[in-house]
């Protein structure tokens, strides 16, 4: 089973990543990511960019993931 620390250092090694949380039971987990990679990209692609950051786990060890997304100037003024 993959643990909330598993999934976040998964995500900080491919993605530069400004500020990570993840909680979540081993199969469903609640992400948030602040990166600047984020810029100008649409909420899609900036979804993408998380799931490949998990890579294969997305499709086996993690069966739900929500991502709350934030550029580090969104994560600034919320």
């Amino acid at each position: 089973m993959i643990s909330p620390g598993d999934v976040k250092d998964c995500i900080a090694r491919r993605l530069p990543c400004d500020h990570i949380e993840v909680d979540g039971d081993g199969h469903h987990f609640e992400a948030v990511v602040v990166s600047g990679a984020f810029r100008g990209k649409s909420k899609i692609r900036q979804h993408q960019l998380v799931y490949g950051a998990l890579g294969d786990r997305m499709r086996g060890e993690i069966h739900a993931l929500s991502i709350k997304i934030y550029t580090p100037e969104d994560w600034a003024g919320r």
